[in-house]
């Protein structure tokens, strides 16, 4: 027997999602998600595709789960009741995400100590997010030490970029002491979607130059020439670029010594401010683009604000993105704005006739879970709405991996 499956974890500081995957055929055969871990109030939700156990469907449990070494054994243990336990013959292996992979990590890597070492090395670069992938990966190993864990980075698709595209203007020596420099996040799905889209297209992913706009709460944008990523929105961290949920984007680092010189708040206070009360829910109290849309509707003048500058950045970045590429053949909306909030589409594109983007408004607007064209027939680039999947990204990564080096 062929070992075929991948299980994707995706650990986060109080959470666990996961994916059973099985790479024969690109098939889910279970998902789930682990919640409030380290509460009284912890959720474990599991679905199993196929087998016996779907015909039940979600499975939930409530009630404390102390940890994330619990968290995952209680994943094995509802994977198993499925007959599909980590001690199966057909885990080929198990696929992480890790947040910040800095300028050492730029394709998938077999975890070993001396990695798993390098990527607590990278906590200052994502505090919030790598010590958590760390525990998960600890955890992983610890019930599975035979297979191969690999380990997905969410920066590792935007390490093509040029250096003078990489590179902060400030002094070089500074810069090289403290690792700054423009790494860009939401790899793994930007990689996936410019890949999609070349499919749609029905043409050869070297062939194809799209931006891909990836908008859900966090926000971002990428300018990918034949499969290539050679620009991106985000930076250093997570916070410059589009205005997104509750960050602000691009912003002129001069607010930072202002906000400390003259409003007197410290470092923390400064962050806290702009990742987590800015963006649409600094502007208008809303971070859902659905609320903000909604009240828009009804005239609300602060929502149809957040709206106009959430709108006004994503055209800046398709108009430079488009002078980057040259040609652009298509621009790809995905993640949970992108994929459904057509208006957002309608917004970003209308004006942008120049540059060869036209939308059929009819079928903008019409939802369905499926890639497809949204473009005028007469467009001279495509718009493509592209479901985002990157637990199939990470899996097929690791997949083919550890296929490579058996």
């Amino acid at each position: 027997m062929t070992a075929s499956r991948v299980l994707v974890l995706n650990s986060g500081s109080s959470s666990v999602k996961y994916q059973l995957l099985d790479m024969a055929d690109r098939s889910r055969l279970a998902v789930g998600l682990v919640e409030r871990i380290g509460e009284e109030t912890s959720r474990l939700v599991h679905e199993p595709l196929t087998g016996p156990g779907a015909a039940g469907g979600k499975r939930e449990q409530l009630g404390p789960i102390a940890d994330h070494e619990a968290a995952l054994k209680a994943v094995a243990a509802e994977l198993a009741a499925d007959g599909m336990g980590l001690d199966s013959p057909e885990l080929a292996a198990v696929g992480h995400r890790v947040v910040h992979g800095g300028t050492r990590f730029t394709q998938p890597t077999v975890i070993d100590d001396e990695v798993l070492a390098e990527i607590r090395n990278l906590i200052p670069l994502a505090p919030l997010h790598n010590p958590a992938n760390v525990t998960g990966i600890e955890v992983a190993r610890s019930l599975r030490a035979d297979i191969p864990q690999v380990a997905v980075f969410d920066t590792a698709f935007h390490s093509t970029m040029p250096e003078y595209v990489a590179r902060y203007a400030i002094d070089a020596a500074t810069a090289d002491a403290y690792s700054i420099r423009r790494y860009g996040f939401h790899g793994t799905s930007h990689a996936y979607v410019s890949r999609a889209t070349a499919a749609l297209l029905g043409r050869p992913v070297e062939d194809v130059n799209v931006i891909v706009l990836h908008l859900g709460n966090g926000a971002s944008a990428s300018a990918v020439r034949g499969g290539v990523c050679v620009e991106t929105s985000m930076g250093l961290t997570p916070l410059e670029g589009l205005v997104m949920g509750t960050r602000s984007g691009d912003l002129d680092p001069a607010v930072v010594f202002h906000l400390a010189r003259v409003g007197g708040l410290s470092v923390d206070e400064i962050d806290s401010l702009l990742n987590k009360k800015s963006g649409l829910l600094g502007m208008c109290g809303d971070n859902d683009m659905r609320e903000v849309l909604r009240r828009a509707g009804e005239g609300d003048e602060a929502a149809s604000l957040a709206f106009a500058a959430y709108v006004h950045r994503l055209k800046k970045y398709i108009g430079a993105y488009s002078a980057v590429l040259g040609r652009v053949d298509a621009v790809a909306f995905t993640a949970g704005v992108g994929e459904n909030a057509h208006q957002v589409r309608e917004a970003a594109l209308d004006g942008l006739a120049e540059l060869g983007l036209a939308l059929d408004l009819e079928a903008n607007a019409a939802r369905s879970p499926q890639p497809r064209l949204v473009s005028a027939e007469y467009a001279r680039v495509a718009v493509a709405v592209v479901p985002t999947d990157e637990e199939l990204e990470i899996a097929t990564q690791a997949y083919a991996l550890v296929t490579v080096t058996r």
